[in-house]
């Protein structure tokens, strides 16, 4: 990872989970690396731990903590190189009429307008010396998903973005791509299956059977899988992708459990 060297790179939600993985593998590269958080107590646990990434509180749908957070990037290290957009949440599991507004609402608000308002803030920072965006993504991102529909138009949502800012970015050399991961070996999709399985009135052993069944590997991937593929699109070899689904997935089928139905 010899090209990660010295990069500056933004991370939103990067104090715990997959976002915490990404930005600690970075900054040991040689990164200079800077996180934006919710989570207070996340926040200072990683911040104890890594005190050489700089670390912020802010909610990234929240227009003025999210600009507070790059004004702060700005005023230290005067540009980035590289946005990864990794804040998300899993939103409610059930059918449409069973969701709540409220909750659709918040997903909506953190998969998206964090997203929006993170990358606006972003891009005076990138201009300069042109860069890379990555959005993380999900398979609910090109597939239906039973049961996620807040999830789904948010991830749907996001490979729209994707695209329409690479062709409005293009020609100041800033590139755009998602990574699509199929359901991450961790906390949050063993959250997911546990809501699931009390949606369904079954058991999580069976739900995360399902889950498996549905690529046909059968299997989930690692997050140095989605570490891999983020330093292969912020390195020089991928200076000519820009507007792509990079998917790590092997090979979703369906997003369907139709015997469970």
């Amino acid at each position: 990872m010899e090209h990660v060297k010295d990069l500056k790179i933004a991370i939103t939600a990067g104090a715990s989970g997959i976002g915490s993985e990404i930005a600690i593998a970075l900054s040991k590269a040689g990164a200079e690396v800077m996180i934006c958080d919710i989570d207070e107590g996340h926040l200072k646990s990683f911040s104890d731990k890594n005190p050489q990434i700089f670390s912020y509180h802010a909610n990234v749908s929240n227009e003025s903590e999210i600009q507070s957070f790059f004004k702060e990037i700005k005023d230290k290290f005067n540009n980035i190189d590289v946005l990864i957009n990794n804040a998300g949440i899993s939103g409610p599991s059930g059918k449409l009429e069973d969701i709540d507004f409220n909750e659709w609402k918040e997903t909506l608000n953190v998969n998206l307008d964090g997203v929006f308002l993170a990358t606006r803030s972003a891009i005076p920072l990138l201009k300069n010396n042109g860069g890379s965006i990555i959005n993380i993504g999900s398979t609910s991102s090109f597939l239906g998903n039973p049961l996620r529909s807040a999830y789904s138009a948010t991830k749907w949502g996001l490979i729209g973005l994707t695209k329409t800012w690479a062709m409005e970015y293009g020609k100041n050399n800033i590139r755009v791509n998602a990574v699509c991961p199929c359901s991450v070996n961790g906390e949050r999709i063993e959250n997911v299956i546990k809501k699931e399985a009390e949606y369904r009135n079954t058991s999580t052993e069976k739900i995360r059977s399902a889950y498996l069944e549905q690529t046909s590997l059968e299997t989930f991937i690692d997050v140095e899988e989605v570490i891999g593929m983020i330093v292969y699109l912020i390195s020089p070899l991928a200076k000519k992708i820009t507007g792509q689904m990079l998917v790590i997935d092997g090979n979703t089928e369906t997003l369907s459990m139709k015997d469970m139905d």
